[in-house]
């Protein structure tokens, strides 16, 4: 797998992530920026986007990992209206968990529309948990880090500009891959989420637009502090408080809310 930074340099500029012959184009970067900064609204409700169902617990999320494509379904007891992939871009499809019944989970979806969410039967899927959430503010600019309901982490990010938001919704961490070799501006390594772009829905014949968690690209000035709705739907984290995120594993909710 391949990520190409061409998306940056123009209006439409984001990540292509290729797997052999498919690209994957990266429109949206989640970026966190600084390390250990007190949150004042420590503990305030986090608000929900309009229509979307209610974020995961304040304690761990329940993680569904497929080792292989299975049936899905619309409801438990239905019959099957399609297969849910056992691997995405090459990485193995670690799935949310927001429902469950005997039998039964209810899983998010790393695939377009966003917001999908489908019923697995509970003997495909092998179970595990996270203890973390990421949310991103889009109003006060900051992403935070929880930790089994506790902040960990709040760090001023740069989100998307007005013409090209960053979207709102709840979403999950995909998977992390390595930088595109020759372009330190993405940090350490990239988050890839499965958000996408609703302004972009095609970059260079990609087929998709999809967001991503990653370095500055040389924006660290502007992100200062505070924040900044500086990118194309990206969110960028300086590079040392991209590290703290190296422990979150796939699976892991990302709530962005206004």
């Amino acid at each position: 797998m391949q990520l190409l930074s061409s998306f940056h340099r123009g209006r439409r500029r984001g990540l292509a992530i290729a797997v052999g012959v498919a690209v994957l184009a990266v429109a949206v970067a989640l970026v966190l920026v600084s390390r250990g900064v007190p949150d004042p609204r420590a503990g305030a409700t986090v608000r929900r986007p309009t229509g979307s169902p209610a974020p995961s617990s304040a304690g761990s999320t329940v993680v569904a990992t497929l080792h292989h494509d299975v049936p899905r379904y619309p409801r438990p007891g239905a019959g099957s209206d399609g297969v849910a992939p056992g691997r995405w871009y090459g990485r193995p499809s670690m799935l949310p968990v927001i429902a469950r019944k005997p039998g039964w989970v209810r899983v998010r979806l790393a695939q377009r529309p966003n917001g999908s969410t489908t019923w697995l039967r509970a003997r495909d899927v092998s179970l595990g948990s996270t203890p973390y959430r990421l949310v991103v503010d889009l109003g006060d600019t900051h992403l935070r880090l929880y930790e089994r309901g506790r902040l960990a982490l709040s760090v001023p990010a740069g989100v998307g500009a007005p013409d090209d938001p960053t979207p709102a919704g709840h979403f999950f961490v995909a998977f992390d891959q390595a930088p595109p070799p020759g372009e330190p501006g993405y940090g350490p390594f990239i988050v890839v989420t499965s958000a996408h772009s609703e302004v972009i829905s095609d970059w260079a014949g990609s087929g998709d637009a999809v967001v991503g968690i990653h370095g500055p690209l040389g924006e660290d000035g502007r992100i200062g502090t505070g924040g900044a709705r500086i990118s194309h739907g990206c969110i960028r984290l300086h590079d040392r408080s991209l590290r703290r995120l190296r422990q979150v594993p796939p699976g892991t909710p990302i709530d962005v809310v206004r």
